[in-house]
């Protein structure tokens, strides 16, 4: 059997966390299209009958704006020397810039395999994939370069295979009904904080931090207790809405995905609070898991 760390780097938004919900065959990332939906490291243990690869998911790498934007990209470039293979992803549909370049910089000094996946292949013709190929593989010396979409799963079980040939570990990390190294509490956090995404814009999204309070089991039920952050009180009057509407839907969309989770019916209430500036204070990031880390680098 072999087995090994694999890191999934890039810029926000290039689909890491849909590609590991594919390798996956299950949600354990929540997507959006808003940058910077995820904010820690996510562990997807793939488990087959000659393998387990541990892939790790990474915040994208962007130009911080203020404490919490500084620890996503830091707990992002510790990673780079804690993984066994490095699966950079880049957006087909997006010109190379300077933030792929500023990645590429980075990965010259890790010392394990790098391998390019150009992703979103389905939005371009044959062609434009090709030259895409071209334009990054004088980049930088990739040890494979793989066009896929996360999204429909075209290729990605060649990557899968082609990772498994470059593994060298054979331990066992985890047992075979382990699937995560986050707790549950965490992922309805994360469920929770997805469906925001989902029903707002502009600065709401990046504003948001979701805390879970109280799961209480009552045979084949769940009475699950939650608190929505928000640095301002404007954006707690949006959350909330006309007489509870968007809190309301929220909170709909948001049980349609924790049930399945947790195998039990589940009976949600959300509240929203306001904690100005929160993403600046050290102590309340270090309160909700946001942890930070003795070394300097910024985009």
């Amino acid at each position: 059997m072999k087995s090994g760390f694999i890191g999934l780097v890039g810029r926000p938004n290039v689909g890491k966390s849909t590609l590991l919900n594919a390798i996956m065959g299950r949600k354990l990332a929540i997507t959006s299209n808003k940058p910077q939906t995820t904010r820690n490291l996510i562990q997807g243990i793939y488990n087959d009958d000659d393998s387990q690869m541990v892939f790790v998911d990474t915040p994208g790498i962007h130009k911080p704006k203020n404490k919490l934007g500084k620890i996503l990209n830091k707990q992002t470039y510790l990673t780079f020397n804690d993984v066994d293979i490095i699966l950079f992803l880049v957006d087909i549909t997006e010109k190379l810039g300077k933030g792929d370049m500023f990645v590429i910089d980075l990965l010259k000094n890790v010392k394990v395999p790098v391998i390019l996946v150009i992703n979103k292949i389905d939005k371009l013709p044959r062609l434009e994939i090709l030259k895409k190929i071209e334009e990054y593989k004088d980049l930088y010396n990739f040890d494979e370069i793989i066009p896929i979409s996360a999204h429909k799963g075209d290729n990605v079980d060649r990557l899968v295979n082609v990772l498994k040939s470059k593994l060298t570990d054979s331990i066992k990390y985890y047992d075979e009904d382990t699937w995560t190294n986050v707790s549950t509490r965490f992922l309805i956090s994360e469920l929770i904080r997805e469906k925001i995404l989902e029903l707002t814009d502009e600065e709401v999204p990046h504003s948001v931090s979701v805390v879970v309070d109280q799961i209480e089991y009552n045979n084949n039920a769940a009475n699950i207790n939650a608190t929505i952050i928000v640095d301002r009180e404007n954006l707690k009057k949006i959350l909330v809405g006309k007489n509870g509407s968007m809190i309301k839907e929220i909170g709909i969309r948001a049980r349609k995905d924790i049930e399945p989770l947790i195998g039990r019916n589940v009976y949600l209430e959300l509240f929203v609070k306001v904690i100005p500036k929160w993403r600046d204070r050290e102590k309340f990031l270090n309160e909700i898991g946001f942890r930070e880390f003795n070394f300097e680098k910024d985009v």
